[in-house]
């Protein structure tokens, strides 16, 4: 038998450490050569770590939320051939499942020392058999949360426990009288009481993975840009109108189009007038980057957080295909499918709250973007129209923008402008002419 130590691949992008996401093996596991051993979370995106080798594991370095330095001790195989005591590790290609919603820059180099090595879990407590004759009770068993956890800890089966209290009810004394040994002992009076045990008031999760890094992104965005938050209510019943019509001459097989692409498609419009908000800022090098292409993020909530899928080039597709690139990319994010690049790159970021959107928000700035547009619920209210109070439907647009580079005027003029096009959503599809 020889040992093969598989050590922390290089991920590259200058990457120098990864964090233990979740282990799918542990020591005393046979593997084999390219089964899946861990996750792991760089700054960068989520890699499956296969097997290089057939095995048994003998030790495994890191719990979940620790950081491992690459380069360093990850796992430790037993092999029943020669093989090398120690190798370097084998580039692993990124798993389709990116890390973080927003584009990163380079982890700063630090050096994780290894975690001490997990051990195989302690053997469970077999169940103690029911006596011969004893019948199995059918239906609920009646018995405290208390009496419940001593007959898990001492493996009994409630279902074929004979209570001797009212309706049946399971005491104490009859859990020993099953299994005296097992029982917890206890010296004080076994006369039945009022059950007082304490139901645990706290639950500790650990911080981890992509909600580690969404936790970091929002306190670095909230902690280094002076937001500027604005709020319009915008008029529309003529844009729920179109939509209405368009989905009834789709087939249904298309998916129904909502007002998110709508939103979008008006929003490059309005870009061509405000360049100053498709901007990205490169804070190490104190520099705006102004983009000429549009590419609009979708912040997406997904079981493992919030993901911001990137819909490139927004200006140049038409309304069904912004519709169908926005549902594609939703979709691959949910499904954990969504690739690095389908994520980052992004230069302005649009937010939906859908049916829980409420009547305003205050969105954060998906760093280093400049601006982000929030989309709330629509409503219909009474208001004056054309002087008269009627029924009209309204949602209200929330902003927040970068008050270093976005002066509030500019902000305020913008979102008026976002207004007027989807108040009258026919100038949607009418690009802006720029004067010579």
């Amino acid at each position: 038998m020889s040992q093969f130590t598989f050590k922390m691949p290089d991920l590259g992008e200058g990457t120098v450490d990864a964090e233990i996401v979740a282990w799918h093996t542990k020591p005393g596991d046979v593997v084999a050569e390219d089964q899946l051993i861990v996750e792991v979370m760089t700054d960068k995106a989520a890699v499956e770590v296969p097997a290089p080798v057939s095995g048994r594991v003998l030790s495994v370095t890191g719990a979940p939320g620790d950081k491992v330095a690459v380069g360093s001790p990850l796992i430790v195989f037993e092999l029943s051939d020669a093989a090398p005591s120690v190798a370097a590790a084998p580039p692993v290609p990124p798993a389709v499942a990116p890390a973080a919603p927003f584009p990163l820059a380079p982890p700063a180099p630090v050096v994780a020392p290894p975690a001490p090595v997990v051990a195989p879990p302690a053997p469970a407590v077999a169940p103690v058999a029911p006596a011969a004759g004893t019948p199995v009770r059918q239906g609920r068993v009646m018995a405290s949360p208390a009496n419940r956890r001593r007959a898990s800890e001492a493996g009994i089966d409630l279902a074929a426990v004979a209570g001797s209290g009212p309706g049946g009810r399971i005491l104490r004394a009859d859990l020993k009288t099953i299994a005296p040994r097992e029982a917890p002992a206890d010296t004080a009076d076994t006369t039945e009481v009022a059950d007082t045990t304490e139901v645990a008031a706290t639950t500790e999760i650990k911080v981890i993975g992509l909600r580690r890094l969404i936790a970091e992104r929002m306190s670095e965005a909230k902690r280094t840009i002076p937001h500027f938050a604005y709020v319009e209510e915008v008029d529309v019943t003529e844009l729920e109108s179109l939509r209405a019509h368009l989905n009834q001459s789709r087939p249904k097989e298309a998916g129904s189009l909502s007002y998110l692409p709508l939103v979008v498609m008006a929003l490059t419009r309005v870009l061509e007038s405000f360049p100053q908000c498709n901007v990205l800022y490169d804070a190490a090098r104190g520099v705006l980057v102004r983009h000429r292409a549009m590419h609009v993020g979708i912040a997406t909530q997904t079981p493992d957080g919030l993901k911001v899928p990137v819909v490139r080039n927004a200006q140049v597709l038409g309304l069904w295909e912004l519709a169908a690139e926005i549902r594609r990319l939703a979709e691959r994010a949910r499904s954990n499918k969504a690739t690095r690049e389908e994520l980052v790159g992004s230069t302005i970021t649009v937010t939906s709250l859908g049916k829980f959107g409420g009547i305003a928000s205050t969105p954060i700035i998906n760093a280093p973007e400049v601006a982000i547009i929030g989309l709330n619920k629509a409503v219909e209210r009474p208001v004056v129209y054309q002087g008269a109070v009627v029924v009209r439907r309204i949602m209200n647009l929330s902003s927040s923008f970068d008050h270093r580079f976005v002066d509030g005027y500019d902000a305020a003029a913008m979102i008026q402008a976002l207004k007027e096009r989807l108040e009258h959503p026919a100038t949607i599809f009418i690009p802006t002419v720029r004067s010579s």
